[in-house]
């Protein structure tokens, strides 16, 4: 399961759980009650618009309810006339009023269904005016959505969204109603054509559709959508939460072996975001205290000082002593697996390894040479000798060549890489957690 290190309910609340009713919308002040006398005296514009065309029947119907809305009767009891209200009703501008009437009807009894007929009817007789289109639309979309019914709802935002509605976050609610109806893919890509488009136009991306969609396809088993939106979280709002949940997913959705959990483990501790026992102890079994002694020394003790791990613990004591046993020895060799690993005829593992041992003793210059020499040798781990490379790079603050060999990495490590470019690229740009101080290396 993916830990989530904010509360997982804020990471996958729905778009429209805090909307205002729709009444808010739809009541501002230019839909008011109309009081009709004959068509002759209907509103005009003298300049731009012709009379409005109200039919005789129509106006024999409203103008006694008409006049019962303006003295605030009981709503329950004008609902009786709304039958009669709808046959009278011919004529566009007849549509519009009883779309009106219908509408604060149901406003005033609380009656979601009269308001959203209302509201529809005011749509479909082409009288709203095409400043009031998209606020007409987004309400009716509203009412819809409260409904449950996502097609109609769907419909209605995007028509919001073309009428220039978006300051209710008319697109998330689109994406919402795939999402409603188990239509995850779907809701994904639209939320990421809407951040794309974010990102086009150099605008701010919404960090609730980040996070929504990540969610949603966390929770639905999509690796590629949850990897994608978590690339996306890094690059718009980073922090050590959202670096570890990144990393989280990649831990959870793909079977790494133990050498890639390792260089993913390495981005955790350098973007602050070990966060929990496992972390530490999965980090600690992926580098091995035989293998890597002075790396694992300085994880235990980093865990320890977090209170991730605990003193006495039989793996924390096993993984502490054997790392201090082996650290002498380890340097000691270092100089010999160096010459053996340029010696003529030396196979590409002996240069990665001697590179691992220097990466080991925070030796990243060193580290970089023996990559380099392992990488122009034919029987080379290209992925993960230019993962080990990048790593080394970025240790010695070389971030825009560390992005450069990350992008060339392909195959099963190219989500991992994929994030260590991004962290380079933010080290280049100065926005780059800062890595935890790394504690003593083990006696």
């Amino acid at each position: 399961m993916l830990s989530f290190a904010r509360d997982p309910k804020a990471r996958t609340k729905r778009f429209g759980s805090h909307l205002a009713l729709a009444v808010a919308l739809v009541s501002g002040g230019a839909f008011g009650t109309l009081a009709l006398e004959a068509p002759a005296h209907a509103q005009k514009d003298e300049e731009k618009q012709a009379k409005a065309d109200y039919s005789k029947g129509f106006i024999e119907v409203y103008q006694p309810l008409g006049k019962r809305l303006e003295a605030q009767e009981d709503p329950a009891a004008l609902k009786a006339e709304i039958p009669a209200l709808l046959a009278a009703a011919q004529t566009p501008d007849d549509k519009l009023v009883a779309g009106q009437a219908i509408y604060t009807i149901g406003a005033r009894s609380e009656d979601t269904a009269l308001q959203r007929q209302g509201v529809e009817m005011m749509l479909e007789s082409g009288k709203v005016s095409g400043a009031d289109q998209g606020r007409m639309a987004f309400a009716a979309g509203q009412l819809a959505y409260q409904a449950e019914d996502w097609t109609a709802a769907r419909t209605r935002f995007e028509q919001a969204v073309a009428g220039g509605f978006e300051t209710a976050n008319a697109q998330g609610l689109i994406a919402e109603t795939y999402f409603s109806e188990g239509n995850h893919a779907a809701g994904l890509d639209f939320l990421m054509q809407a951040i794309t488009a974010q990102e086009q136009a150099g605008q701010p991306v919404e960090e609730n559709w980040i996070q929504r969609g990540f969610a949603i396809a966390y929770n639905n088993q999509l690796p590629e959508q949850a990897t994608a939106f978590s690339r996306l979280y890094v690059t718009h709002y980073p922090s050590s939460d959202v670096w570890g949940d990144a990393i989280a997913v990649q831990r959870s959705f793909y079977n790494y072996d133990d050498q890639a959990l390792l260089d993913l483990m390495r981005l955790a501790e350098r973007t602050d975001s070990l966060r929990s026992e496992r972390d530490y102890v999965d980090y600690i079994a992926a580098a091995d205290p035989r293998r890597l002694p002075a790396e694992v020394g300085r994880i235990v003790d980093a865990g320890l000082a977090a209170n991730m791990l605990k003193q006495g613990d039989v793996l924390v004591t096993e993984a502490k002593s054997t790392a201090q046993a082996q650290a002498a020895s380890a340097r000691a060799d270092l100089v010999e697996l160096e010459s053996d690993a340029r010696a003529s005829g030396a196979n590409a593992l002996l240069a990665a390894a001697a590179g691992d041992m220097y990466l080991n003793f925070e030796e990243p210059a060193k580290a970089e040479e023996m990559y380099q020499l392992a990488l122009t040798r034919p029987d080379v781990d290209t992925a993960r000798v230019l993962t080990r490379l990048g790593i080394a790079q970025i240790d010695q603050g070389k971030s825009a060549e560390a992005k450069a060999t990350f992008d060339k990495i392909e195959g099963t490590r190219a989500p991992i890489a994929d994030l260590w470019a991004l962290y380079a690229t933010k080290q280049t740009a100065g926005a780059a957690p800062a890595a935890p101080a790394a504690p003593a290396p083990a006696q």
